[in-house]
This record gives C-alpha cells, structure tokens and sequence, in this order.
C-alpha cells in the first residue's frame, strides 16, 4: 500500500492550536503528515529553527504520523523530494484565500503531482495566528489556551512578565 503523505508548510513562529487542528483534520485525508518550516532569511523569527521544530515535536504528542522538517527553496520541489502528494494550507478567513489560492496556482504550474488543500481552521481558532499570539505575548497578556503546553512554557522562559496570567475577567457590579 503506498503511503500518501502531505505536506504542510508555515513558519510556525510559534506554533500554536490553530495548527494541531489542522493536523488533526488532515490526518483523515493522509497517511504522513510532515510539517515543514519554510527558510526565509528575510523574516525575522521569535524562535530559532530547531525551537520550532521543538514546538512541533512536543505538541504532536510523539504520534509517528507527524513529522517535522525543515526546507529552503521550492516548496514543491521540497513535497517532491518527500514523495508528497499534497500540500496542506489552513484558512482562517476570507482574506486568506487570494494570496493562498496565488501559490497554489504557481505550485500546480511547478508541479502538476501536486495537489493542494485548503482546510479552513475551526470556529474557536479563527482569530488565532502567530502574529496575534506574539502580539499579545510582547503586551503582557498571556495565550493560554490557544498554543500547546509546550509552547506556553517556551513563551514563559522567553517573557517571564506573562507568568501564570489568566485571562482577565470582570465581574459585573451589583
């Protein structure tokens, strides 16, 4: 039986649930998934690539079905080197589809053995993105519950000021 293996590509600065779900999700449609940190010398990163792919590793829960890797250039000629038959991209909105559907079009002009396959993230991560995250980290505010315990105590050893923050909650007056 032939092993049909996606990949499913990001920078994963950090890593967070919105992520797992989209895993999670595709492992119905896949044997493999392979997670695979785009090199881009050009971005600037909060974590370095092998705390990334760390993150990952942790929040994965040691399933063998999810690897992590690491790739620079052609994103498909990176799934071709892995035997991929698919490239995974998580929506949140909308506006995520213009920009996704353009790669996606240039990958099918790259490489017609690949297919791409767009997921939309579930209705509790839709708001959730990295940059959001890290935003909300450098203020003070803390992200429990929306990246793996892993990442959280990785966040914390980088910002300490989050601590054990809780989210606030207002109790009305009477």
């Amino acid at each position: 039986m032939v092993k049909k293996t996606a990949i499913y590509p990001g920078t994963f600065d950090p890593f967070h649930n919105g992520h797992l779900e989209i895993i999670r999700r595709a492992m119905g449609a896949f044997d493999h998934i392979v997670v695979a940190l785009g090199m881009n010398p050009e971005k600037e990163t909060l974590f370095s690539l092998e705390e990334r792919l760390d993150m990952i590793r942790n929040s994965v829960n040691g399933d063998q079905r999810i690897s992590s890797d690491s790739f620079e250039g052609l994103l498909v000629r990176y799934a071709e080197k892995r035997k991929a038959c698919a490239i995974i991209r998580g929506l949140r909105a909308v506006s995520d589809f213009e920009y996704e559907f353009q790669l996606a079009l240039m990958n099918r002009k790259l490489s017609r053995k690949i297919e791409t396959y767009f997921l939309m993230t579930a209705h509790r991560y839709l708001y959730v993105s990295s940059r959001i995250i890290k935003a909300t980290v450098f203020a003070g505010g803390s992200p429990e519950g929306l990246v793996p315990d892993y990442v959280l105590r990785a966040l914390k050893e980088k910002f300490p000021q989050i601590g054990n923050a809780q989210g606030t909650t207002h109790k009305s007056r009477r």
